[in-house]
């Protein structure tokens, strides 16, 4: 009897701890950050990809033939505009230059020489002592020596330039790369020798194409055709590779004149300041321009909280229920703190901003209601909504 005691009390403590150990405990609805949309006036903005280039880039080249000299900078250094870079042998154009000064002396003797006998001539011939014929003649030597100085002079002035030509000098201020040719070399010998690049880059430029739709809407919605945009200094922010937002701000000033036909785009150029030199030759760019006279009324959401999928865009929706919808949005204009949603919700939803990947559509989450800002809705890896 007392076994069988023990055999039921042990059997009673076994189901207890089984039946402890099986019961499920479903885990609480995830937290999600909702918003409501803000009602507001945007204006619109266009972004766009390209690339920098220097505002002047030149490529030095020797213009005259002799051995190089010297080399007046370090690579990558800055330079002023007309300071010394190289210099090329001076000592065969400095005697070609004296002897053509010395030629204008000689032509210019010659000319004075014809004009003195021109006027003896002409004295002689109003006393009838000389003959008309001697007064042509040093009237035509007279002339001819006149010519002749005006050649000297401008042999003189040629020579004077291939003198000018041996020392290279910076055509603007800015930042030069490494020399070409080391001193010692024959530059110049019939050939294009190039020496250095040099770049000015400071403002900078960023060449980008706008495609034809968006052109044509722009120039319908703003009546502002490409010759003038330049004119009106429209802002255009800059974003290079890593950085967030658009921390550069400059302005359109320059539209192309035509369409290119073989890919349907107009060629745009955006100017930045860049005294630091933080922005560089051939960068990859990302461009915002704003859309002047787009200013309007509308239903803003973080872009981030909008969702893609093959039946088109989609915002996540919390109900009184605290239950996710999906409610598929028709998107309008692109504003700089988020986009425009033209149908699908009011001012009263709750829209998810935040804690996307745990919000499915038709389960419970437990919203965290809080006022939309510029800083809501930080992008998230995010996968279609089922």
């Amino acid at each position: 009897m007392v076994r069988f005691t023990k055999v039921i009390w042990i059997a009673m403590i076994f189901g207890t701890a089984c039946e402890d150990k099986n019961t499920y405990a479903p885990p609480p609805p995830p937290q999600v950050t909702v918003s409501q949309p803000v009602r507001r006036q945007v204006s619109e903005y266009l972004e766009f990809t390209g690339n920098t280039q220097a505002f002047n880039s030149v490529q030095l080249v020797a213009r005259v033939q002799g051995y190089l000299e010297n080399v007046f900078f370090h690579d990558g250094d800055r330079v002023k505009i007309g300071q010394p870079l190289f210099l090329i042998q001076q000592d065969t154009y400095q005697a070609r230059l004296k002897q053509a000064e010395a030629q204008v002396l000689q032509q210019k003797a010659s000319l004075d020489h014809a004009q003195t006998e021109l006027d003896r001539f002409s004295d002689l011939r109003r006393q009838h002592a000389a003959a008309q014929t001697d007064v042509d003649n040093w009237r035509f030597e007279r002339d001819n020596a006149r010519a002749a100085v005006v050649a000297a002079e401008a042999n003189r002035d040629l020579a004077k330039l291939d003198l000018d030509y041996t020392k290279v000098v910076a055509p603007f201020n800015g930042r030069i790369d490494r020399r070409l040719k080391d001193p010692g070399n024959l530059v110049g010998a019939g050939e294009f020798t190039p020496l250095a690049q040099i770049n000015q880059t400071d403002p900078i430029y960023v060449y980008f194409t706008i495609n034809e739709t968006d052109l044509l809407r722009v120039i319908k919605q703003t009546s502002i055709g490409p010759g003038e945009a330049e004119k009106l200094k429209i802002p255009a922010t800059l974003a290079l590779s890593g950085e967030e937002g658009y921390p550069h701000t400059g302005y359109l000033d320059f539209t192309a004149i035509s369409v290119t036909p073989t890919t349907g785009t107009l060629l745009l150029r955006a100017s930045y300041p860049n005294a630091d030199d933080t922005i560089l030759p051939g960068l990859f760019a990302r461009v915002r321009v704003l859309v002047v006279n787009s200013e309007k009324m509308a239903l803003l959401v973080p872009e981030a909280a909008i969702g893609y999928d093959q039946l088109g865009s989609y915002l996540l929706v919390v109900n009184d229920k605290n239950i996710v919808e999906r409610r598929p949005v028709k998107l309008g204009v692109k504003a700089e703190d988020g986009l425009a949603i033209e149908e699908g919700i009011g001012d009263q939803d709750w829209v998810i901003v935040t804690g996307l990947l745990h919000a499915i559509p038709g389960n419970t989450v437990n919203p965290v209601r809080k006022p939309l800002n510029k800083t809501d809705g930080a992008p998230e890896n995010r996968k279609a909504a089922p």
